[in-house]
């Protein structure tokens, strides 16, 4: 059976899993994932830190093909993912300690990154722990001309997509109560942003 599989999130996933490790460290932990995609992320830090419980979400349209991979993967902490569209209600869930996204904001509309953020008011615990991963603008410069390339490209096959700037996405961090904690640089002209809730 072939998977669902993304160059990039091949290439990325020990970067990341570096950082996780050092944010992600409550025994029995639980984390959500929002926009699972291929489920390879997922799979690979579940995986690597077996004290996590990692419950991977993505649009409803997604889910199906998301879970081929994390229902092959067979891991205790990792359950099948849920559908969860973050411009749609609310999802019913407890307060989680971590909160995990990589490669998102620039692909949903500009609206949904708003709201992307206002859910993080009731879906992460107080002192819970939010990564973003993913390229980001500062004062509207990018960081590359290949990202400004990637941008164009976003924008003509959506025209609310794209690269976000960093100022927007932090006040909106800042709305939902959450304080920045670093601002890792990352390979490929990305960043991983990491908040805390106050």
């Amino acid at each position: 059976m072939s998977l669902p599989f993304s160059q990039s999130c091949e290439n990325n996933k020990d970067y990341i899993l570096a950082q996780l490790r050092r944010h992600f460290t409550k025994p029995f932990g639980r984390v959500l994932e929002i926009a699972g995609g291929t489920g390879q992320h997922a799979e690979y830090f579940a995986q690597h830190m077996p004290h996590l419980h990692w419950q991977s979400t993505d649009v409803p349209e997604n889910v199906e093909t998301l879970n081929l991979r994390l229902e092959a993967a067979g891991l205790s902490n990792l359950p099948s993912a849920r559908p969860f569209d973050v411009t749609q209600d609310k999802l019913a869930h407890s307060p989680l300690d971590y909160i995990f996204s990589a490669n998102s904001l620039h692909i949903m509309p500009t609206d949904a990154v708003t709201h992307f953020f206002r859910h993080m008011r009731y879906l992460l615990a107080s002192s819970g722990v939010l990564c973003v991963y993913g390229p980001f603008k500062y004062k509207g410069e990018f960081t590359t001309s290949s990202n400004a390339e990637f941008d164009n490209w976003l924008k003509g096959r959506n025209s609310a997509s794209g690269i976000r700037d960093f100022e927007t996405v932090q006040l909106l961090a800042e709305e939902a109560g959450l304080s920045l904690l670093e601002d890792n640089p990352m390979p490929a002209n990305n960043q991983l942003l990491v908040w805390t809730k106050s």
